[in-house]
């Protein structure tokens, strides 16, 4: 059922590929992450498969808003990359990221258990220490932010 409404591809080395767009929220010098519940487990930011039809601007706004309540306007595009080594839980082995940032100018959130185990605002220097899902340790990595 997923894989019908989700947008996929083939990757650059012919293997089946989803579509994913995600958002870094910062706010005061803060990241807001949460602890996923479900794989991939660690430490990420709001972020989801894209669906069928759907720009990927429009599933990062989504999935901020169902992840943790906060409602944007837009967001920034940062960068899109294919990540060959970016599984899924129903074995997807490869994902094309869409990654964007905002800055939102209060800490408010819902938090949905469903979703994560929890859901905070993080200094830099915590977020040194989790234990990431590992795109979003590549992603925090890359952009220089850890």
């Amino acid at each position: 059922m997923a894989n019908e409404i989700r947008k996929i591809g083939i990757s650059s080395d012919g293997r089946e590929m989803h579509y994913s767009a995600g958002v870094i929220v910062e706010c005061n010098g803060k990241y807001l992450m949460l602890d996923r519940k479900n794989p991939p487990l660690g430490f990420a930011c709001p972020a989801g498969h894209i669906d069928k039809g759907e720009e990927p601007k429009v599933t990062a706004i989504r999935e901020v808003f169902e992840e943790t309540g906060i409602k944007l306007k837009d967001v920034e595009f940062i960068c899109e990359e294919e990540i060959p080594w970016n599984y899924c839980k129903d074995g997807t082995g490869v994902h094309y990221w869409y990654l964007y940032k905002v800055s939102v100018p209060s800490e408010n959130f819902v938090f949905h258990k469903e979703e994560a185990k929890s859901l905070a605002w993080y200094t830099k220097e915590q977020i040194k220490k989790f234990y990431f899902d590992p795109v979003w340790k590549y992603w925090f990595e890359k952009l220089k932010i850890i």
